[in-house]
């Protein structure tokens, strides 16, 4: 029996989407899967060291790594219209963002590459992603950029939206918006892969057809949100791309590729060869 471990956040809809394999409703033949479960930016460093056998990470961090990993076809988080969003005190005009002070979840996040696609190289600080509502209500930064369920949930906490880098992809691209994916270790070999792809794409459809059960376990990682928000949250990310990138998928993340190539910020694009 090989152990594979599967790193991914502690977050509502990744816990939707993992609830079947963790749960024991979606199984692989010769394999124990062990969950690893840890917030994006740490995922995104210990990938770097090709540590997990598989894992999530921000589709910026695929950039570094995809000689050691291979995409996953299934369990990306894509959004269509939306995505991550700058948020500040009070109501500020976007085009002042590149003299505040912005806190960002990490700069490996594909939060942070989009703050640089569209607004530029403003001063950051980084912060743990569930604290820069905090930061930004304390005066530690001037504008914090949200994702996760932070990104419905601002405007209870006090703050205001400056700038929707979903809706600004979606005018640039019209395409969906690429934020993170699943990635396993080009060593594990082809067979494997094709057996942890199946093993993802059963657990997440097992979860869209027993909704209320896999939204139960998801509530868990909810920090505190109530159910409707979390379904809210869960459905707008675990949605047709995350089945399958297909290929609106395939294009969006070439063109997110391509364009941090053309601003210099890669040095090239790398292979996109989901499986």
């Amino acid at each position: 029996m090989q152990t594979i471990r599967v790193g991914h956040s502690p977050d509502p809809d990744d816990a939707f989407m993992f609830y079947a394999l963790t749960a024991g409703k979606v199984a692989i033949p010769g394999v124990r899967i062990a969950h690893v479960l840890e917030d994006i930016e740490s995922l995104n460093r210990r990938a770097r060291t090709a540590d997990l056998e598989v894992t999530a990470v921000s589709f910026a961090t695929y950039l570094l790594i995809a000689d050691r990993y291979r995409m996953m076809d299934p369990g990306a988080s894509m959004g269509k219209g939306y995505g991550p969003i700058l948020v500040a005190r009070e109501p500020m005009d976007p085009r002042e963002l590149p003299e505040k002070v912005v806190a960002i979840p990490g700069r490996h996040t594909t939060a942070a590459l989009l703050l640089r696609l569209f607004v530029g190289e403003p001063p950051l600080i980084e912060v743990a992603f569930d604290k820069i509502p905090q930061a930004v209500l304390e005066g530690q930064a001037d504008a914090g950029l949200l994702i996760h369920e932070g990104q419905i949930t601002h405007q209870a906490m006090g703050l205001v939206k400056v700038l929707d880098l979903g809706e600004a992809w979606q005018r640039e691209t019209d395409l969906p918006l690429p934020l993170g994916v699943n990635v396993m270790r080009r060593d594990l070999g082809e067979d494997r892969h094709r057996q942890l792809s199946q093993a993802l794409r059963d657990s997440i459809a097992w979860a869209h057809a027993h909704v209320d059960e896999a939204l139960e376990y998801a509530m868990r990682y909810g920090r505190g949100i109530d159910k409707e928000t979390c379904r809210r949250f869960v459905l707008m990310y675990v949605n047709d791309y995350t089945l399958a990138l297909g290929k609106d998928g395939r294009a969006a993340v070439e063109r997110l590729f391509t364009l941090a190539h053309r601003k210099g910020l890669i040095s090239a694009v790398p292979p996109i060869d989901p499986i």
